[in-house]
């Protein structure tokens, strides 16, 4: 199970790569670049997708599907957008396989070329604008507020499970609006969304901002970003909301009758997160024994686990559980009894800890005779005895709540411990280049070519200009020329 898996402090990347496969969450493919996610892990993303489904529908939207396949031809209409995926396309060029003449299996039919090659979609919003400029006439047609639950594909040269694969999953909306305001609100609210789920619900802080030029989405005006930091001090992204203004609007010639009689362009937005937030999961909390889960998302938030001997004492201690599920079920929690005869307790104590299961209600004999429970909170590795009774299951309803509230403290103490104001290049490096790493708070002169130059330099980006920067006179610290505000520097995955 968790022993001998590689400690956070000596190999971190190793650990990772350890930790999904022995927790059982996903694993390689033979398809290269791609992934496979096993149960376990798909039943926390299917909590993720649960969750923000529901968010989404909060704030008034609709899901949808679009096609996988896209021409060609709709990609070459927004040219930053182009620029930004071709070197990511994997490209559809014939429609059908024979038999090889030699005898060699199968190969492509020669005659079977397609017309027009179709892109399989590393993003959507070329497909949905052309299906918008049929769905939108007038002003009484807006705003449309879509999202959908799909499958990507972008070729990564370099793939790691979960962070970077060739085929991942995301959600990704879509939204069309009349006023440039609209649209400017609502990728802001969008932000806020994935803000709250992070903060919330995996328990990971998170900066809110703005991508600069350099780091925008292809195609849009302005990107809004959430980031957090991984225990090895790497910002990882973990949303990004896009106003794409009246661009694909204007490629797709999406227009639509005004309220005053006139003729305008369609405002648009777009926004997604991906199963990257599984790696965010993983890196925010977990620790040299196995994964650290937030009950909000864990599969099963509390497990027990019968300690006996011969069919009798577990017989007996059946009952005991069925009522303790019974009354946690009562109160919304997930509840799991591992009553298996194939694994000693102690095999299934190290399996729970390792997959990260919140609390583990160990029941034996004694606990029978006393009326009390051995209860395991796995963020602390702590364990106490607990009476059973009338008040038991607000008792775990509360435990699972303070585990939740450490989980999400310790992540926003451990950003805390590793922000950092410079004023210097020299101070920068020094940071950037230690094992901490973390948040670096700096002046830029607001250039690409300073943000470049400190790239290539040091591997830092500029992860977002946060949405709360004050406005302070300074001096860049790679050019020395004037700034307005500190932005925020990591290196990232």
């Amino acid at each position: 199970m968790g022993k001998g898996l590689p400690k956070r402090s000596e190999d971190y990347s190793l650990w990772y790569n350890e930790l999904v496969k022995r927790a059982d969450l996903a694993e390689n493919s033979d398809v290269r670049g791609c992934m496979v996610i096993k149960p376990y892990g798909f039943a926390i993303w299917e909590k993720m997708q649960q969750t923000l489904d529901q968010m989404f529908k909060d704030t008034g939207h609709v899901n949808a599907y679009f096609p996988i396949f896209i021409p060609k031809s709709y990609l070459s209409k927004e040219a930053d957008h182009v620029e930004g995926f071709a070197k990511e396309c994997a490209v559809v060029t014939h429609y059908r396989l024979k038999n090889d003449p030699d005898g060699n299996g199968v190969v492509v039919d020669p005659d079977a070329k397609l017309e027009e090659e179709l892109i399989v979609r590393p993003t959507s919003e070329t497909i949905i604008w052309n299906s918008y400029k049929n769905w939108i006439q007038s002003y009484r047609d807006l705003p449309i507020l879509c999202n959908q639950w799909a499958n990507v594909v972008r070729w990564e040269m370099r793939t790691r499970l979960f962070l970077r694969t060739a085929e991942f999953l995301w959600q990704e909306g879509h939204t069309a609006h009349a006023t440039k305001q609209e649209a400017i609100d609502e990728s802001v609210q969008m932000m806020n969304v994935y803000a709250d789920f992070a903060e919330k619900y995996l328990g990971v802080p998170v900066l809110k901002g703005t991508k600069t030029e350099s780091e925008r989405f292809a195609g849009a005006e302005e990107t809004y970003c959430i980031e957090a930091l991984m225990q090895d001090g790497k910002a990882l992204q973990a949303g990004t909301s896009h106003f794409l203004g009246q661009n694909f609007a204007k490629a797709f010639d999406v227009k639509f009758a005004t309220k005053e009689g006139g003729m305008d362009l369609v405002w648009g937005t777009s926004w997604g997160v991906s199963t990257r937030l599984m790696g965010a999961l993983i890196m925010a909390h977990s620790d040299d024994f196995g994964l650290v889960l937030p009950p909000k998302l864990a599969p099963f938030q509390v497990v027990i686990v019968p300690i006996f001997k011969g069919d009798e004492q577990l017989a007996q201690i059946s009952e005991v559980a069925e009522k303790i599920m019974a009354d946690l079920r009562a109160k919304g929690i997930t509840v799991k009894f591992d009553n298996r005869t194939t694994h000693k307790p102690g095999w299934k104590f190290a399996e729970y800890e390792l997959k990260g299961t919140p609390v583990r209600i160990a029941i034996g004999p004694k606990d029978l005779e006393n009326g009390t429970v051995e209860v395991a909170r796995r963020d602390l590795l702590e364990k106490n005895s607990m009476t059973l009774g009338d008040g038991f299951a607000q008792q775990i309803v509360d435990l699972l709540d303070n585990i939740q509230n450490t989980i999400f403290q310790k992540a926003l103490q451990y950003r805390a411990d590793n922000s950092h104001t410079v004023d210097t290049y020299e101070e920068f490096k020094k940071i950037i280049s230690s094992e901490e790493g973390g948040f670096v708070y700096a002046h830029w002169d607001g250039t690409s070519e300073t943000e470049e130059k400190i790239k290539e330099e040091t591997k830092a980006t500029i992860r977002c200009i946060p949405i709360d920067q004050k406005e302070e006179n300074g001096v860049c610290i790679y050019s020395r020329n004037p700034s307005k505000g500190r932005v925020v520097f990591a290196k990232a995955y």
